[in-house]
């Protein structure tokens, strides 16, 4: 079985501990999640009872993209943006090349609980950025180490599977 849950901002992606969890959307014993959401991402979270279904999903030896939609500080310019294409030095090594480009606000983007802060002197920048490997707090860190902290973070996609259609705290059993 395999279930594509829209994890809301402030979610554990466990199902026990302080604050809302996954126990508190998904009430289907025996499954575990397929990686991992931190607390202020939102978003695709794949949850499954196959380890091998598990392993080939969240494990980076396996490449399969994931893709986020990600609202950053302040406009890019290319140099930073060829940072994140071509991979950055964070603390526990450098990353892998990322796909990295600016698009729109997404359409049908759910607000966010609770709203971004609004400046109105700052311009911020949605791009849209897919990796093949999962470190943690890894998309953050690298827009951080090139001068544009993430204000929002949604996980769109893993493979071929996508958040599409699923409002946040919903979920589908998917194939």
């Amino acid at each position: 079985m395999l279930i594509a849950f829209n994890k809301p901002h402030g979610v554990l992606c466990q199902f026990s501990g302080e604050g809302l969890t996954l126990a508190d959307y998904i009430d289907v014993p025996g499954v575990y999640p397929a990686g991992r959401l931190d607390k202020d991402s939102e978003g695709l979270l794949l949850l499954t009872d196959d380890g091998r279904l598990q392993a080939r999903i969240a494990s980076p030896k396996f490449k399969l993209p994931k893709t986020y939609q990600v609202l950053i500080e302040r406009e890019p310019d290319e140099a930073a943006l060829d940072q994140l294409r071509h991979g950055v030095e964070l603390n526990d090594g450098r990353t892998r090349p990322a796909d990295v480009r600016r698009i729109p606000e997404p359409e049908g983007l759910w607000p966010r609980d609770p709203p971004v802060r609004y400046r109105k002197n700052v311009v911020d920048v949605w791009l849209e950025i897919v990796l093949r490997e999962g470190r943690n707090r890894q998309v953050r860190r690298m827009t951080a180490a090139v001068g544009h902290p993430t204000l929002r973070l949604i996980r769109w996609s893993i493979g071929e599977w996508s958040v599409g259609g699923l409002a946040p705290g919903e979920w589908q059993r998917v194939e």
